[in-house]
């Protein structure tokens, strides 16, 4: 005969086991949740830093500063940057240890064709690693220079490698962008503000021709 006090006696006696093993199934269930947000949000951050950002500068507004850069065997420079003035140009700081660089390359290669005034920074690189990679991945710059220590560049503010800065005819820097340059941000950020600054008068020496890098 079924005793109904045993068997509720029975079930509260076993019901603790079986309530912790119904929480380590829902636990089992969020967890895998929990993964895919973690890799949903380091998938964000990928995208973010490929694409790059716009960031303010203490030298938004003021003269580019003056380098004492070392030359790149085999490739004209160095450059100074407190004298790029006369043409709107971008200072593009780099290096032939920096992944991020060589992505962007290409942009830079075709904005050449284009006849947009570049201008290469090498930072904590050496003469020949940086001759190399050029010579290796093709030469975007209309004149190169070198920063092996990276003391230099701390003038520009630099955090990193690549970073681009866009400098007017005035020889001004009007725009700093972190990360690679890639299409979209080409003709997002830089495009409509190079036209811009192209537009406006140029009242000073005329500047002499760059001439193309071997």
């Amino acid at each position: 005969m079924w005793d109904f006090r045993f068997e509720t006696q029975r079930r509260l006696q076993f019901w603790p086991e079986s309530a912790q093993i119904g929480v380590m199934d829902k636990r089992l269930l969020v967890l895998p949740l929990i993964i895919f947000g973690m890799v949903a949000v380091f998938a964000f951050q990928g995208v973010r830093t490929i694409d790059g950002t716009s960031m303010p500068s203490a030298l938004l507004g003021k003269p580019a500063p003056a380098l004492e850069l070392e030359a790149i065997p085999r490739h004209r420079g160095p450059f100074d940057p407190s004298v790029l003035k006369g043409q709107v140009s971008l200072v593009n700081v780099w290096g032939s240890w920096c992944v991020n660089c060589l992505y962007e390359h290409p942009v830079f290669l075709a904005l050449q064709q284009e006849g947009v005034l570049i201008y290469g920074l090498a930072w904590n690189d050496t003469p020949e690693a940086a001759a190399q990679w050029l010579e290796r991945y093709g030469n975007p710059y209309d004149e190169v220079g070198l920063d092996q220590r990276g003391s230099e560049v701390a003038e520009f503010g630099v955090t990193g490698a690549p970073e681009t800065f866009i400098v007017d005819k005035l020889g001004i820097v009007r725009h700093r962008h972190i990360g690679p340059v890639t299409k979209r941000v080409w003709r997002r950020d830089f495009e409509p503000l190079i036209a811009k600054l192209g537009a406006e008068p140029y009242i000073g020496p005329v500047p002499a021709s760059p001439q193309k890098s071997k």
